[in-house]
Order: C-alpha cells, then structure tokens, then sequence
C-alpha cells in the first residue's frame, strides 16, 4: 500500500510540476504580446522586428509544451478513465486550431528574411489574442483534469 502511495504522489507532484511550467510559460509569453501590442503603431519593421522574433520563438515554446507536455500526458496517464478521455478528445480540435493559429502567425513574423506589412500587424495580434485567450481556457480545463 505504501508503494501504490508513493507512485500516487510521484504522479501528483509530476503533474503539479507540468502545469506551474505551463503556467509560466503562459506568463512569459502574455507578457511580451502585451509589450508588442503597446508599441502601435507600428510604423517600422526594423523597429519591431527583434521582439517580434523573440515573441514568435517563445510562442511556439509554450504551444508545443501544452501540447506535448500536458495534451499528450493526459492523454497517456487518464487512458483507463473513459470519461476524462472522452473530454479531452473533445477538447483536442479547438485546441489544435489554437496551436495551428499561433504557429501561422509565426510563420508570416518571424522569419528574418522575409518582409513582412506592418500594416496587418495590429489586426493580426489582435487574432491571435483572442485564439490564445481561447486556448488559455483550454488549457485550464486539460490542467484540472490533470490535476484531479
């Protein structure tokens, strides 16, 4: 009994572990779309673009780590509890419409090479800040089916 014990908080502080990292990581990259947004309008390219590529880099950083890191270990460890599958298998297309939402805003910004129109800038954080707002949500519900 003391071992099925052990294995039982093992998993819990594993779990609590997974989502203060997500929730950081969420933090960060809150933190620096707030700062982007301030600096409407945006009149230069060269101005934006070295906190806009650090902002796109963190980005993928956080999706991938929801999805791999939480989606991805719901899924594995509440494989027998049909009930907690099911909504997470729910979940899952609105999710993955998040992550493909932010990795398309990452594609057209962040890439040094290629110029992109400032002009669509404002409009396009404004997007995405409603889609992560969307996935924040999301990811709360995954975090407490985790956590529970």
């Amino acid at each position: 009994m003391t071992e099925m014990n052990s294995v039982a908080n093992n998993t819990s502080s594993n779990n609590l572990h997974l989502v203060t990292a997500l929730q950081e990581e969420r933090s960060a990259v809150w933190a620096l779309y707030c700062q982007l947004a301030e600096m409407k309008p945006f009149s230069s390219e060269n101005a934006i673009r070295p906190m806009l590529s650090e902002f796109s880099q963190l980005l993928i950083d956080y999706i991938s780590f929801g999805h791999f890191s939480i989606y991805e270990h719901l899924i594995a460890e509440k494989q027998h509890q049909t009930s907690a599958l099911s909504h997470a298998e729910q979940i899952y297309p609105a999710f993955s419409s998040t992550t493909s939402s932010a990795v398309t805003f990452s594609d057209t910004y962040d890439d040094g090479r290629r110029k992109f129109n400032t002009e669509n800038l404002a409009q396009d954080l404004s997007m995405l800040g409603e889609r992560l707002a969307e996935r924040m949500e999301l990811e709360d519900r995954l975090c407490s089916m985790l956590l529970h």
